[in-house]
């Protein structure tokens, strides 16, 4: 073991012990950004190099979390806007996601895709489905797999469930404008029945949302890393927690 090494381990258990005893979030969304400026900065000319890089990060983090105590992760790994790429990069990318998820699946993670599936290729589509259907019963970690996901179009497809929900009862639009509420609308979002994330990270040094998870997250903690997503490392997981354990959580008081 390097000097190197030996100095980052130790750092790791002094910000391990510093979250002793100290709360740790349920639900934490990861927006993995910064795959094709980390293959260019690596001297990659074939971006897919960066979401390959980016993809084997994915099963790093989730070993953290379980490890850490976190009951559910939301990644989003596929924004609806991303569907517009040129079909060289979409295509080798939407391949990655599909073996990523397969590879999951393998693991025994308990996976749930959220997002606009009809959007998505077929193929796509139906990996996301079966990878579902397997794993339905696994316990432990939820891992929300956020493909073809907007978060625009996450409230827009909750509002249309819940129409024609109502529809097929026979409600009028009347009675249902005098009884709809917040609750009605969140128990048709993709992650109904599920712990609204606590803390959202981003990496690559962007700091905002960009649509993830804009019902969910009103009262979440965020947290904006430098890193690129596949750089990401151990340490900066734990940088996160360190800093979500150490806010004052008044959820807009």
């Amino acid at each position: 073991m390097g000097f190197r090494d030996l100095v980052y381990r130790l750092y790791a258990r002094r910000l391990e012990s510093s979250l002793a005893g100290k709360g740790i979030p349920r639900h934490v969304g990861v927006m993995c950004d910064g795959n094709r400026r980390w293959a260019r900065s690596a001297g990659h000319t074939d971006v897919s190099k960066g979401h390959r890089k980016g993809a084997d990060k994915i099963f790093e983090l989730l070993q953290w979390c379980k490890g850490a105590g976190v009951e559910v992760v939301t990644l989003w790994l596929l924004s609806t806007d991303n569907l517009s790429r040129e079909e060289e990069e979409l295509g080798p990318l939407l391949a990655i996601i599909e073996d990523t998820v397969t590879g999951l699946v393998d693991e025994g993670w308990h996976v749930n895709p959220v997002g606009a599936l009809d959007l998505l290729p077929d193929h796509t589509a139906r990996v996301l489905k079966q990878a579902a259907d397997a794993t339905a019963g696994n316990p432990g970690l939820l891992v929300n797999v956020a493909v073809g996901y907007g978060g625009r179009r996450e409230i827009a497809d909750a509002v249309r469930s819940l129409l024609m929900e109502h529809a097929s009862k026979g409600t009028t639009i009347e009675q249902l404008a005098e009884l709809l509420d917040v609750e009605h609308i969140a128990e048709h979002l993709y992650t109904a029945g599920q712990p609204d994330p606590d803390l959202v990270i981003r990496t690559s040094g962007e700091q905002r949302l960009g649509g993830f998870l804009l019902w969910q997250s009103t009262h979440s903690e965020f947290y904006f890393c430098d890193a690129y997503w596949p750089a990401f490392r151990r340490v900066d997981f734990l940088r996160a927690l360190r800093s979500y354990s150490e806010r004052n959580r008044r959820f807009g008081a």
